[in-house]
């Protein structure tokens, strides 16, 4: 039998994705095997073609799901028609706060996607729009209304997004900034970026 013996569905599927998620974060997607993602699952390398049918499948879905999950839960908290300002601060904040805890979630949205064939790119490529999207409408209004002063509507959606995810990279809980500080300080700099 292929699967180890006291292993769940329930248990071993989120475990080779917990796995996965971690392995590629820590190696890059084109070093990891199947057979790595199963020894430190704790299950025979055949097992996991019980959850998915290859490595590429496995990569799109945990990036899938990262994605959806973040435009779901911005769309609970995005403000409609307010001041672009108070929009986008609620999505300077939003972005952070999502993603303190999504560190590896992120690496692969953003590093990994060039790892993404066919369909598969397409469809995370599409998911990332949208989300910038969000973002482009709130600088666009902003720029209409004459409250951000901007050269480009896309590029600094690009830019801001990027320095967004790069207090991921050096943030650890317990240093000199707490979270809350964190937010504040990117807040007030994204203010600084769209203001002339």
């Amino acid at each position: 039998m292929a699967r180890k013996a006291g292993s769940h569905a329930e248990i071993t599927g989120p475990a080779i994705r917990d796995a996965a998620l971690r392995l590629f974060a820590r190696s890059g997607f084109a070093a990891v095997s199947m057979r790595e993602i199963a020894a430190e699952v704790g299950v025979r390398a055949g097992a996991l073609y019980l959850y998915t049918p290859d490595k590429q499948s496995l990569l799109f879905d945990l990036m899938h799901d990262h994605m959806q999950s973040l435009l779901a839960a911005w769309r609970e908290v995005r403000v409609d028609g307010g001041a672009p300002f108070e929009r986008l601060e609620t999505f300077v904040r939003f972005h952070i706060r999502y993603h303190f805890d999504r560190n590896d979630h992120v690496f692969l949205a953003y590093m990994e996607f060039r790892s993404l064939t066919g369909d598969n790119h397409g469809a995370i490529r599409d998911l990332r729009r949208a989300y910038e999207a969000e973002l482009e409408t709130i600088l666009s209004d902003g720029q209409a209304s004459g409250d951000f002063d901007l050269p480009d509507v896309r590029v600094t959606a690009l830019a801001l997004i990027a320095k967004l995810n790069g207090v991921l990279t050096w943030y650890r809980d317990g240093g000199r900034l707490a979270r809350d500080d964190i937010e504040r300080v990117y807040w007030t700099m994204t203010q600084r970026m769209v203001t002339a």
